[in-house]
């Protein structure tokens, strides 16, 4: 596969002051999707910004499809970019957020209203898009923020944790959407900290930690290494005490407690997969459910468990 069907990364290097973001990173990412996991802090969302042109390296050279990021003009005609933080024109409804890009990107007016709707139906966001996104929901906003960073068309779509604030349903409908881009030859990458998603749904995986790539490529077998090792989640919703007395009934859930905020449950699931359709069945029978998210400490201790077993089979 040649250079230009790539986005390559040769002995790059950031540093914010005295701060190291990633260091001596060497990438070839092939089209398909591809997640970057990692703790916080390990150089995720600093490799992203990289690759979109949105900060500069200090050292070393990338390409996108063969073309330099420092070229933003022909770059952001390939890439589109979902990042983490919501920033939104003040009084905007979903539709002009989406509109509004695609007039900015250079389409003319009847252009950029067809590729708006196809964009926001893709994303499940019809209903709600002539309303005011201040209104819209944590994962509402994520929808409508992805809807814009692919109406154009993109051939690599870079995505920083578009899975946050989904319900189940809508998550499953989000990840079948990436499969399918995939499937048509579009780079998706991602940004993810749920475990059992990244190894379900990626072609290839990047595991950053402290600013380094400790481990790329095919990493299979990550669920069942973590069979020994709980991981937590902490789901929001309207009725977390029906909640815990549902999940605590299935054998892979080890431990569920509503949250000292009383507005979620708090599990320990040795079985992801397991546990998330669950949700989807819950989901559909009188509970809403808000938020899916892994809890950070136990993340960041299961990434140094995973971390460590890499370092110790080289």
């Amino acid at each position: 596969m040649r250079a230009n069907d790539r986005v390559v990364f040769e002995n790059v290097s950031k540093f914010y002051g005295d701060v190291l973001g990633v260091n001596r990173v060497n990438l070839s990412i092939p089209p398909g999707i591809t997640s970057l996991v990692g703790p916080n802090g390990s150089g995720k969302t600093t490799l992203m910004n990289l690759m979109t042109g949105l900060i500069r390296p200090s050292r070393g050279h990338i390409r996108v499809l063969g073309i330099r990021t420092d070229n933003p003009e022909e770059l952001f005609r390939y890439v589109g970019y979902c990042t983490q933080f919501d920033s939104f024109p003040k009084g905007f409804t979903g539709y002009q957020f989406v509109y509004s890009y695609l007039r900015l990107y250079g389409c003319a007016h009847a252009e950029a209203e067809d590729l708006t709707w196809k964009a926001i139906e893709r994303v499940g966001m019809t209903e709600p898009a002539r309303r005011k996104i201040a209104g819209y929901s944590k994962g509402m906003r994520q929808r409508i923020k992805l809807a814009q960073s692919m109406c154009h068309g993109p051939s690599v779509l870079v995505l920083d944790e578009p899975l946050n604030g989904l319900d189940p349903l809508v998550r499953a409908e989000t990840i079948a959407l990436f499969r399918t881009l995939a499937e048509d030859g579009m780079h998706v990458i991602i940004s993810s900290h749920i475990l059992h998603e990244v190894d379900q749904i990626s072609d290839q995986v990047i595991l950053l930690s402290n600013g380094y790539v400790v481990a790329e490529g095919k990493i299979r077998g990550v669920r069942s290494e973590m069979q020994e090792h709980p991981m937590q989640i902490l789901v929001r919703c309207n009725r977390p005490g029906v909640l815990a007395a549902k999940v605590f009934e299935q054998d892979s859930v080890v431990e569920a407690q509503i949250h000292k905020d009383g507005l979620g449950v708090l599990v320990k699931t040795r079985d992801p997969d397991k546990f998330y359709l669950l949700l989807n069945h819950i989901a559909q029978n009188g509970v809403t459910i808000e938020s899916v998210a892994p809890a950070d400490d136990d993340v960041n201790s299961v990434y140094e468990y995973l971390i460590g077993s890499e370092e110790s089979s080289r």
